[in-house]
């Protein structure tokens, strides 16, 4: 078992890389009348009120750390936290809206953001604290849609496996707060927008569907990814007439590059994926493995990149020439679910399922004293939800296989009816952290250990 108490550390300490106060409180510092964002200053002195406006699963922790790190006290302020969470902050409102589909909370949060946003003036400050999750947690459908059919389409088209830059594209053209229009209701106010990313390349206007960003995508590109998941025809009839009234111009485009309302917004990136894996990647090395980066972000299907890892594993692990020292695969990124059973599980644990199943059908993995028999995969979410479960993530090991033969049970019929979390809650794996308050994508970390693994000398 002592890969996996490994594997734990080491995930861990990704996870608290991005923990978000840290990341916040490196990030903002406070010189008399001059606050201070990364390398940018902002004179507080030349501006008449402060608002502050948070939303995205780090929501919370980013408010109450910006708060204390800049002791400034705000005309107006809105957190929007998740269900449950019980959050109170001295001097700001805090509303409750869900993840990842949005309900009429979502719709509450989103005009209480426009009315904030337009509130600030000319000589106004408008801070933005923004992370994942923040799509579904604001929610203003467009003109003549309904909430209900905005949900309709978000849900087949993550369902139908719509990674999340196609799945944006329709969001931003669907809404009245996306794509930019948050900064289009806050013009002229200057904007200073605090970002934690849970998109590959870290694009801001990808994150929380880009608010306060300017979009490259358009209508005609919306109309495509509905066309290609089969939701042209098959989906709302209004959203089809929303995206048909934006290609013939009927409809304004979501707010481009150039435009003037983001002259005076600035983006401060404080954490991403990487964050995350190259503090994994630093703990793994602190405890006596030799690590590998692997290609990240990881984009794609669960299932087809879970093969590439689980050959990677099987070659390195019988290579002659790997030598006896202990090795950790480190990876990010954010996979996607093509859903066709019937069961239960998240991107993270069909990954390991995926890996698991190939490495059955090659013959790998048993424990019986071999190249391959000292090994772990694991996949676990940064935000510590991993669908809709409870679980974070999973990880397997040999271990797996043998509880896995025990039980007759066998990866690729759980594999084939997307039924992950069922085969890691009998074979053992799940990995349960609770939610973390962050969300930077997915950890993935492949272990092999060797007679020589141990921490090295002080």
């Amino acid at each position: 078992m002592a890969l996996i108490e490994d594997a734990r550390k080491i995930w861990e300490a990704g996870i608290a890389a991005v923990e978000p106060g840290g990341l916040v409180r490196r990030a903002v510092a406070r010189d008399g009348p001059v606050l201070r964002i990364q390398d940018r200053p902002y004179d507080l002195g030349s501006f008449e009120n402060i608002f502050l406006l948070a939303f995205g699963k780090a929501a919370p922790a980013m408010a109450g750390a910006f708060l204390a790190a800049s002791g400034v006290r705000v005309r107006d302020g809105l957190v929007v936290a998740l269900p449950g969470s019980q959050v109170r902050i001295s001097g700001l409102r805090v509303l409750e809206a869900p993840h990842p589909l949005p309900d009429r909370r979502s719709v509450v949060a989103a005009e209480d953001a426009l009315k904030l946003a337009r509130a600030a003036g000319g000589k106004d400050l408008l801070v933005v604290l923004l992370s994942g999750g923040g799509s579904a947690q604001l929610c203003a459908p467009a003109e003549g849609l309904t909430l209900e059919e905005k949900t309709t389409v978000t849900r087949e088209l993550l369902k139908r496996g719509a990674h999340i830059f196609e799945l944006n594209a329709v969001r931003k053209h669907l809404s009245a707060v996306k794509g930019g229009r948050l900064a289009k209701a806050a013009a002229p106010a200057p904007a200073a927008c605090l970002v934690i990313s849970d998109v590959p390349g870290d694009d801001l206007g990808t994150i929380a569907s880009g608010p306060v960003h300017w979009d490259a995508s358009r209508y005609e590109d919306a109309g495509r990814v509905l066309e290609k998941y089969g939701l042209w025809a098959e989906g709302p009839p209004s959203v089809r007439r929303a995206i048909e009234e934006g290609r013939k111009g009927l409809r304004p485009e979501t707010p481009k590059e150039g435009d003037p309302i983001f002259e005076k917004t600035t983006a401060h990136l404080l954490g991403t994926n990487a964050t995350a894996v190259t503090a994994a990647a630093g703990e793994a090395r602190s405890l006596g493995f030799r690590t590998v980066f692997m290609a990240a972000p990881d984009r794609g299907e669960a299932r087809d990149v879970a093969r590439r890892y689980a050959s990677v594993l099987r070659s390195v692990a019988t290579s002659s020439r790997r030598g006896a020292a202990p090795l950790c695969f480190a990876g990010g990124g954010e996979l996607t679910v093509t859903v066709k059973g019937k069961g239960k599980g998240g991107r993270n644990q069909e990954f390991v399922l995926a890996a698991l199943a190939a490495l059955e059908e090659w013959g790998f993995g048993e424990v019986d004293g071999g190249a391959g028999s000292d090994w772990l995969v694991a996949s676990v979410g940064t935000d510590g939800i991993d669908g809709g479960t409870e679980a974070a993530g999973a990880w397997a090991g040999p271990e797996t296989i043998a509880a896995a033969t025990r039980l007759g049970l066998r990866a690729g019929p759980y594999l084939d009816d997307n039924d992950s979390y069922h085969y890691f809650q009998k074979a053992g794996g799940l990995v349960l952290t609770g939610p973390t308050g962050t969300n930077v994508m997915d950890l993935r970390l492949m272990l092999l250990g060797g007679p020589s693994r141990r921490p090295p000398s002080p």
